[in-house]
């Protein structure tokens, strides 16, 4: 059991007709991705990512002065840092109560000076009205960026774009001993039918003091005459002070100094430390990749995690700096952290060759059963990855090309090509493949590097 598959879009899977299916193994080299992430730190904001009843689902306010002081992880931010925050609302056990579940993230300055937060990008949508789930082919050119099934598809998309959203301010000024709502935003379920909606939110935020951040579930308040209006300033500060935890909480995680499989990853509510990995791949003592032999492919692990490096070895997930008991031990699927693959291909041989770069949804393995990539044909109907990759690259004419794709892989989908370059013998091309990692996907995947064999039979 992979736990990170998403409740919105759980019904694919169920209404899928059933297939024969086969297993297809390709014999190949998986190498670990290089590069790491970087140090800045991300408030990771998924635990529980149901949401029915109110409460903190992250702080990291002090516990002094708090009524639940294990609600608070104390960690203050200062300069560069990211807020991602994914949260579902969800009524179809209780239909009669339809009130409208509020997210607010509020901030503190604990200086003696003003304090300004830069938002140098942000996206936040529901999944109704906004991105519906809705059924996209394998691959699509993305180029306008109107392409996205669900919320965390498309805030991805914004952010990949570097995007600030309209009604975002460029800078939130909050004064001495002070708090400010930085967010405040609904997920109505009222007339949606399944009462079911869910919020994604990234933001990419710059802060010249530090501040302490939580984010609060709050059920909307109501007027006078029976209609809805949003929290205030004090209703949030009081549900921080005295508010536990939201709930309900999800599964604990599984030991991972003890894993029994299957394994349960769980959902973050956490400091994790990372939101870029800036990957430059070349051989080894060498300033470029020389390409697989004909007929030959080799891939980089994506997003790799505990129990599932495909034979690398290595764990791409983020670490944290300060959890709550019970919930996930790493940042395990990445979400929201952006990836910078550059690939200084050279072709090497004394031949012409034509060289593929795919994105890739293999079946998740640790230490391989055998030394190459497993898929299955037809994939499985469960959707493992939804989002927007772009790729820049000059074309077999010298002219630069910047291509978006929105892909669509389920379990083991092989993928489609993202580009298909011509290399005479000697020529270098650069690659570079960038995207961030949307919730509401399953790791890994891989990025494969691939030689088409052309040699004609006699």
């Amino acid at each position: 059991m992979f736990y990170l598959i998403p409740y919105l879009h759980l019904a694919q899977a169920v209404l899928s007709p059933p297939a024969t299916r086969q297993e297809i193994f390709i014999p190949q080299q998986i190498r670990p991705l290089p590069g790491q992430l970087d140090t800045v730190p991300v408030f990771n904001s998924n635990n529980p990512e149901v949401v029915k009843t109110e409460g903190i689902l992250l702080s990291t306010f002090p516990p002094q002065g708090k009524r639940v002081p294990a609600a608070h992880l104390n960690f203050s931010f200062q300069g560069r840092f990211d807020l991602f925050s994914h949260h579902i609302a969800r009524a179809i056990e209780n239909p009669n109560d339809l009130r409208t579940l509020y997210l607010g993230v509020i901030v503190y300055n604990p200086s003696d000076r003003p304090v300004t937060i830069n938002i140098l990008q942000a996206a936040s949508y529901l999944s109704q009205p906004d991105a519906p789930f809705i059924k996209l082919p394998p691959m699509q050119d993305n180029t306008l960026g109107n392409i996205y099934a669900g919320p965390g598809d498309r805030v991805m998309n914004d952010i990949l774009r570097g995007k600030r959203q309209q009604g975002w301010p460029a800078q939130l000024i909050i004064p001495p001993k002070q708090s400010q709502m930085l967010m405040n935003q609904p997920i109505p379920v009222r007339s949606l039918q399944p009462p079911l909606n869910g919020r994604s939110t990234l933001l990419r935020l710059y802060s010249n003091g530090p501040v302490y951040l939580a984010n609060l579930a709050m059920f909307a308040k109501t007027n006078a005459d029976g209609s809805e209006r949003s929290p205030n300033l004090q209703e949030w500060e009081e549900l921080l002070v005295n508010g536990n935890l939201a709930g309900p909480r999800e599964k604990a995680p599984s030991p991972p100094d003890r894993p029994t499989g299957p394994e349960i990853y769980g959902r973050v509510a956490a400091v994790a430390i990372g939101s870029r990995w800036r990957a430059q791949v070349t051989d080894t003592r060498s300033s470029y990749l020389n390409i697989p032999q004909p007929g030959q492919a080799f891939s980089y692990g994506l997003s790799t995690l505990f129990m599932g490096t495909m034979g690398t070895g290595q764990n791409q997930s983020a670490k944290l700096v300060v959890r709550y008991p019970g919930t996930a031990y790493e940042a395990h699927g990445n979400y929201g952290i952006e990836y910078n693959i550059s690939l200084p291909l050279m072709n090497n041989t004394p031949e012409p060759q034509t060289v593929s770069v795919l994105f890739q949804t293999p079946i998740k393995e640790d230490k391989l059963i055998k030394p190459g990539l497993r898929f299955f044909s037809p994939p499985e109907p469960q959707v493992f990855f939804r989002g927007t990759v772009r790729i820049r690259y000059n074309d077999d004419s010298g002219l630069p090309q910047t291509k978006y794709w929105h892909l669509v892989q389920q379990r083991g989908q092989m993928g489609e090509p993202l580009v298909q370059l011509k290399m005479p013998p000697g020529q270098r091309r650069l690659v570079e493949v960038d995207f961030l990692y949307p919730p509401d996907a399953t790791p890994p995947q891989v990025l494969t590097i691939q030689t088409i064999n052309t040699t004609k039979d006699n």
